[in-house]
């Protein structure tokens, strides 16, 4: 599963959680003389709706913060201060805040399942798919899990290197992390990194070769894609090793 790089969307989410309470209290202004503390607290947690829907658990929760500051500083007496005089005005900041905050989790802790619930049935099928093909050919154990690599994590191509283990590309390691040179790369943050990367293919510590993924610039694929992808690897290089006892050794 693809999903864009997390950096930029997350960077604007940051902003949008500033900017989009503060201009929703700004256009609600001609209003506050004419309308309840209450109604006009709920119409401000509509930009916090909004970022919640669109960004990370923090630029939800910083919406709102920003929109129950905005609020009061726009929308209750006395104007320009964060002192609040009304007793209804004071419950509803408050209820603000609170809606917010909830909002902000309920939308990350929805991502969250959606994430696992998509996961989860790409993996039962590739896993399927990777079963199915034990009796067969390793060229064809190699090609069927390659396709589903490259469709778990929204590659633009993924090839299949027999053998030897040569170089340091970047790699793709047992427990879904990356490495680059060694260390630690984050890639939940920054995306994969630059040139292919190294998925190894194992199977009863004997290594049958490696994947060399392809991903798309600016990408990256959640922790459960990873970790579907390295059991697709090592399910596969079992079948290969199988299959290679049957059919004799690869032609060169």
């Amino acid at each position: 599963m693809r999903t864009r790089t997390p950096v930029a969307r997350d960077r604007l989410a940051l902003v949008a959680g500033l900017t989009l309470p503060l201009l929703t209290a700004v256009a609600l202004t001609p209003l506050r003389t004419r309308t309840t503390g209450a109604v006009l607290a709920l119409a401000v947690a509509v930009a916090v709706v909004a970022v919640a829907a669109l960004g990370s658990r923090l630029a939800a929760v910083l919406a709102a913060l920003s929109a129950t500051v905005w609020f009061d500083l726009f929308l209750t007496r006395p104007y320009g201060t964060l002192r609040i005089d009304a007793t209804g005005d004071l419950v509803a900041a408050l209820l603000l805040l609170v809606i917010g905050l909830t909002v902000a989790w309920i939308a990350t802790r929805a991502r969250q399942l959606k994430a696992v619930t998509v996961t989860d049935g790409a993996q039962l099928t590739a896993l399927h798919g990777t079963a199915a093909i034990g009796r067969r050919s390793p060229d064809a154990v190699t090609e069927t899990a390659r396709r589903q690599l490259v469709a778990v994590l929204g590659l633009r191509g993924c090839r299949f290197e027999y053998g030897t283990l040569l170089g340091h590309p970047p790699r793709l390691e047992q427990d879904g992390t990356v490495t680059v040179d060694g260390r630690p790369h984050d890639v939940d943050r920054c995306g994969w990194p630059a040139g292919e990367i190294e998925l190894r293919a194992a199977a009863g510590g004997r290594y049958v070769g490696r994947f060399l993924l392809d991903p798309v610039p600016g990408t990256t694929a959640a922790p459960r894609a990873r970790i579907v992808a390295v059991t697709l690897a090592d399910q596969a290089a079992a079948a290969w090793l199988a299959g290679a006892v049957a059919s004799g050794p690869p032609e060169p």
